[in-house]
């Protein structure tokens, strides 16, 4: 799992990763259904837009080889913990539709994104300053931090996240 606040590289990483190990890799779903809309996300959005994430998760999941086996990797962009953040630093506050998801939904490793890397402006973008993106990390270390899953900071160049990321892979498998 791939997750740290945007503009970090989530999706470059996903890709690569993915290209490396020879698997798939789930994109992030934000991006479709926001390409699509015309008005202001709201805060009923960010639901519809978690829903998608799972349901692309779920359609990699069953389009692995061996689902479920030791070694079978899917390297997914963003997860409910994304959507939690996002939800909280936007609105104030997230759905529990979301929040049980992130109670129920397991993963073998966390890869966080650090915002050590230049910003890459896009029309879906929000926060290019370094100071927020900087806020943005620490709650998702501070998520990563209270979940008893492995995690691994990922910065440096792209180079460098690349290589810690698949050595940290490397170590899980």
């Amino acid at each position: 799992m791939i997750i740290g606040p945007e503009s970090t590289g989530k999706s470059t990483l996903c890709e690569q990763l993915a290209q490396h190990y020879h698997t798939g890799w789930v994109k992030e779903y934000a991006r479709t259904y926001l390409s699509n809309k015309t008005a202001p996300y709201t805060f009923d959005d960010l639901l519809e837009i978690a829903k998608g994430q799972i349901k692309l998760e779920e359609a990699g999941i069953q389009a692995l080889e061996n689902p479920g086996k030791p070694g079978s990797l899917l390297f997914i962009d963003t997860d409910m913990q994304v959507m939690k953040v996002w939800c909280e630093a936007v609105f104030g506050q997230c759905h529990n539709w979301i929040l049980n998801r992130i109670a129920e939904r397991r993963y073998d490793l966390y890869l966080l994104c650090n915002p050590d890397v230049e910003w890459v402006k896009d029309e879906l973008r929000e926060y290019p300053d370094l100071k927020t993106r900087a806020r943005l990390y620490q709650h998702y270390k501070e998520a990563m931090v209270s979940q008893n899953v492995p995690w691994v900071d990922i910065r440096g160049n792209y180079e460098e996240r690349l290589q810690t990321a698949i050595r940290a892979v490397d170590a899980l498998i």
